[in-house]
């Protein structure tokens, strides 16, 4: 236990993913106003892509890319690509899933009159 929480100290960024991924969920699961949730699940989503870029830094690295074949193949001094492209494709799903979010909330709100979560359900029973 005490390992993890030196670990933690050592590392605060990954603190501040725990703490920013729980703000966003803890909002998403105790709002009813569906705009505040789209928040949360946007903070959710930001924290993992805070995440990914944490765990792709690399002191000392290169882009992967050989530039000599005669060479064996030193794995340690790249960077590994992954990370990156993952970060990318989560910023694309996320701001497309925040569009098509308040794209909904627009129309339940012409729809209900309310973004009140609460009130919607009232009115669909």
């Amino acid at each position: 236990m005490v390992d993890a929480f030196l670990a933690v100290l050592q590392r605060p960024n990954f603190l501040a993913f725990v703490i920013i991924f729980l703000w966003g969920f803890y909002i998403m699961v105790t709002r009813y106003n569906l705009v505040k949730k789209l928040i949360g699940m946007y903070l959710v989503q930001t924290s993992v892509i805070f995440f990914l870029v944490s765990i792709s830094a690399k002191k000392g690295a290169t882009v992967p890319v050989l530039l000599s074949t005669t060479e064996p193949v030193q794995a340690a001094s790249y960077a590994n690509p992954l990370p990156h492209v993952l970060t990318l494709t989560a910023i694309v799903v996320g701001v497309a899933t925040l569009g098509v979010g308040l794209a909904l909330c627009a129309a339940i709100y012409r729809e209900y009159g309310s973004l009140d979560e609460e009130e919607i359900l009232k009115k669909l029973e």
